[in-house]
């Protein structure tokens, strides 16, 4: 039986006011689909029976298990390669030759889901860069749901997920394996500090960054809180830093302060020049 359209209402309600997060009128099929496990497990007999306790009693842990269902956590290794072949043949040269008085780069990976990205930025400075091992470089990882920091921080993956977007080489060279899972090995995975951060909220205690990735989180935000993500991201990336966003992203009409730049078949941003 479908959830009502009350149901809906409240599920999107709960769900914007903690993690700001827009749930188009077509997802209703997605909220049950999500929410069914956590019915079943909590031996309900409906979605609607879960949303019930959900309106009438206070923020609990069945609440928070709601919320995790309900995040976008789709990710995988070097996803769309274009950034990545960006990063490996133009910009990691420029910023390495810019930054070689200081010896150091900050790089963030800001909804890293279940650590894919991040450990993917992590091989490729290992693989192409080894020049800057002995640099301070600092890959920062966040996402705003625990389970996949959770997750992310174990660095042990299936077949299918060291399968999509990982060479065998890579693989091999890069993970251990342990029965039917692949383990990052230690030498990535120390490189990598993982956090919660919540992206509508005020962003305390990240240094200045070099590259941000901020890429397929934008299109689940208002207006409101795509310019308020912005205007974080302004103040936080160097004047030579360069943003990365998702393929149907974009600061045009959102934030001008942006400039796209294109590296063959990857676009990036970087601040305007004042």
């Amino acid at each position: 039986m479908s959830i009502s359209s009350v149901d809906f209402e409240h599920i999107r309600k709960l769900l914007y006011e903690k993690t700001s997060m827009i749930l188009p009128d077509n997802k209703v099929y997605f909220v049950e689909s999500r929410l069914t496990p956590i019915a079943n497990s909590e031996k309900l007999n409906s979605v609607s029976q879960l949303i019930a306790q959900l309106r009438a009693n206070p923020w609990n842990d069945l609440h928070k298990r709601a919320i995790e269902a309900l995040i976008t956590t789709e990710t995988f290794f070097f996803r769309d390669y274009y950034p990545f072949e960006a990063l490996r043949k133009f910009i990691l040269p420029e910023l390495i030759n810019k930054r070689k008085i200081d010896s150091s780069l900050n790089i963030w990976s800001s909804a890293c889901s279940s650590g894919q990205e991040p450990y993917s930025i992590a091989i490729l400075l290992q693989e192409h860069f080894p020049q800057i091992n002995s640099w301070n470089v600092s890959i920062i990882a966040s996402d705003i749901s625990e389970e996949m920091l959770k997750l992310s921080r174990i660095g042990n993956y299936n077949h299918n997920q060291v399968n999509r977007g990982l060479s065998v080489y890579l693989r091999n060279k890069y993970f251990q394996q342990q029965g039917n899972k692949w383990q990052i090995i230690p030498e990535i995975s120390r490189r990598v500090q993982f956090q919660q951060l919540n992206l509508c909220k005020i962003w305390n205690n990240l240094p200045k960054m070099d590259l941000i990735f901020l890429r397929n989180v934008l299109i689940y935000f208002d207006i409101k809180n795509k310019r308020n993500v912005l205007f974080q991201v302004r103040q936080l990336l160097k004047p030579d830093g360069y943003l990365f966003l998702g393929g149907g992203e974009t600061t045009v009409n959102i934030d001008d302060n942006f400039e796209y730049v294109k590296f063959e078949k990857a676009i990036c941003y970087r601040l305007r020049s004042k």
